[in-house]
């Protein structure tokens, strides 16, 4: 049946079998579907994730900091399989009662602090260790201002364009121009702001590029939804040329990784709970 033939029912009903790519990854109510108790490492920091890229914001940001040598930033970052429903599980349900990732427990703390949602973990992070975050008033509301900016807009590029242009069970074409023109749209936004400054948020390295690049920046490098010709993503010449700038970085490189499931093996670190399984434990290494 076409979207022009469908007519809403009075009382929605779920047809999870109709629900196309991620029908396991969402449901129409809360709460944990299934008993089972997070895993525990040895670090300060426990985090519960997948390389998605609001997972890779918070990787990315982690990487960084231990890059600086802020030991207490070292963590365990075990992987939740949204396409297996663990998001679901009681023990994640603790912890974030939204029932999705990123999820960071920080037990350095007594009792151990729970953060959830991705902005409110790189916050968090940024303002507990003191890097990554301007302490300057003006400087810093201006970091958060692409912060949040970041949190409102990525739901259109990734819940919308994405969806409907990638992974949709079939091709609408109402939603594709509507999200297509709000993804260019963003973009311009994106590109105006940078062509006048190295960073997003002015001439420094701050949270408000870790979150943004691993959407906006992968992608302008045609790393998602196989949709680089279709917006025509060389256009914004500012953006591509700072999301180069950050992918060239080695904690994002390596960030990027960790929780990743899929695409080249050795691009591949399912769990992080040591720096040195970047160099043993990629999948490429595991298989081999």
């Amino acid at each position: 049946m076409s979207e022009k033939q469908y007519q809403p029912p009075k009382v929605w009903t779920w047809d999870q079998n109709g629900a196309g790519t991620w029908s396991k990854t969402n449901r129409p109510i809360a709460g944990p579907t299934h008993e089972k108790t997070l895993p525990i490492g040895e670090h300060p920091l426990q985090l519960y994730s997948m390389g998605t890229p609001n997972g890779q914001k918070v990787t990315i940001l982690l990487e960084e900091l231990l890059a600086l040598g802020v030991k207490e930033a070292e963590y365990d970052a075990h992987l939740i399989r949204i396409g297996e429903g663990d998001q679901f599980s009681s023990g994640f349900v603790e912890v974030n009662p939204n029932s999705k990732i990123p999820a960071l427990l920080d037990c350095s703390a007594n009792p151990p602090i729970r953060v959830f949602e991705s902005g409110a973990i790189l916050l968090y992070l940024a303002d507990k260790y003191g890097f990554f975050l301007p302490q300057d008033i003006a400087a810093r509301t201006e970091a958060l201002n692409w912060l949040f900016w970041l949190q409102g807009s990525a739901p259109y590029l990734g819940g919308g364009f994405g969806h409907f242009y990638h992974y949709a069970p079939e091709k609408i074409e109402y939603a594709i121009n509507r999200f297509a023109m709000e993804a260019k749209r963003q973009l311009d936004v994106l590109d105006r702001q940078l062509a006048g400054h190295q960073y997003i948020a002015g001439e420094e390295y701050s949270i408000a590029d870790i979150a943004i690049w691993p959407w906006y920046g992968s992608l302008v490098r045609s790393n998602q939804y196989e949709a680089g010709e279709f917006l025509d993503v060389q256009s914004y010449k500012n953006v591509q040329r700072w999301a180069e700038e950050i992918e060239n970085r080695p904690a994002v490189k390596r960030g990027r990784i960790v929780n990743r499931t899929w695409g080249e093996p050795a691009e591949q670190l399912h769990e992080r709970h040591d720096a040195s399984d970047f160099e043993l434990n990629t999948e490429d290494k595991r298989q081999s």
